[in-house]
């Protein structure tokens, strides 16, 4: 489900404008609950002509939600291979950081995340968490005894809850007072997740 070839012939500022207004209706009121009316009237134009580029609320939901997931990946950009395990937390640390800043200036993209990576099924997202831990086992320091799509999706799930405490405790602070709570008890958990072969017999080894 995707938008009908004449939305993708539409100007490229045109496009962006349109899934913009929708993706503010679709991340205030929900995925489910937004009104597909009311997006198309604040977008500009008639359901008749809204019809000219989406089969319907579906498919211009499909079309938000893949975009808000381009977005949060064009900010992480391609995990690149380290030359060593320095050089992985740093890579690391620059992206959850990275992430948190565009997270926490677009509270849209933050609201319809979860629905964004689940339309996916992972995709695109799992694949950049997977790169991630393909990385940490070649360099090796992350464990090999576990399937790794499902250390892919554990590590995902756990900086998916890493960004939602470091910006509830950003917004618990004036702009002026902002910084980023240390990372170190998110990477103590990375670790924890990673190492834990060490002690029952698996190949990763202790960070």
């Amino acid at each position: 489900m995707t938008p009908l070839p004449r939305f993708h012939r539409l100007p490229a500022e045109r496009q962006e404008a349109i899934l913009a207004v929708a993706r503010a209706h679709f991340a205030q009121h929900g995925p489910a609950s937004a009104s597909y009316n009311k997006i198309i009237e604040a977008a500009g134009f008639s359901k008749t002509a809204a019809y000219q580029y989406f089969d319907g609320r579906e498919d211009l939901l499909a079309a938000v939600l893949d975009d808000v997931l381009d977005r949060l990946l064009g900010v992480l950009g391609p995990w690149t291979p380290a030359h060593d395990e320095a050089g992985f937390w740093a890579r690391l640390e620059a992206g959850s950081q990275a992430l948190l800043a565009h997270l926490l200036a677009h509270p849209d993209d933050l609201a319809l995340a979860d629905a964004a990576v689940g339309r996916a099924r992972g995709g695109a997202w799992l694949g950049w968490f997977g790169a991630l831990v393909e990385d940490g086992q070649r360099l090796g320091f992350i464990r090999t005894d576990v399937d790794p799509a499902l250390l892919a999706g554990a590590t995902a799930a756990v900086m998916r809850a890493a960004d939602e405490w470091a910006l509830g405790a950003l917004r618990a602070v004036p702009p002026t007072e902002r910084a980023a709570p240390g990372g170190e008890q998110v990477w103590s958990l990375l670790r924890g997740l990673w190492n834990g072969g060490a002690a029952d017999g698996g190949t990763g080894r202790a960070h």
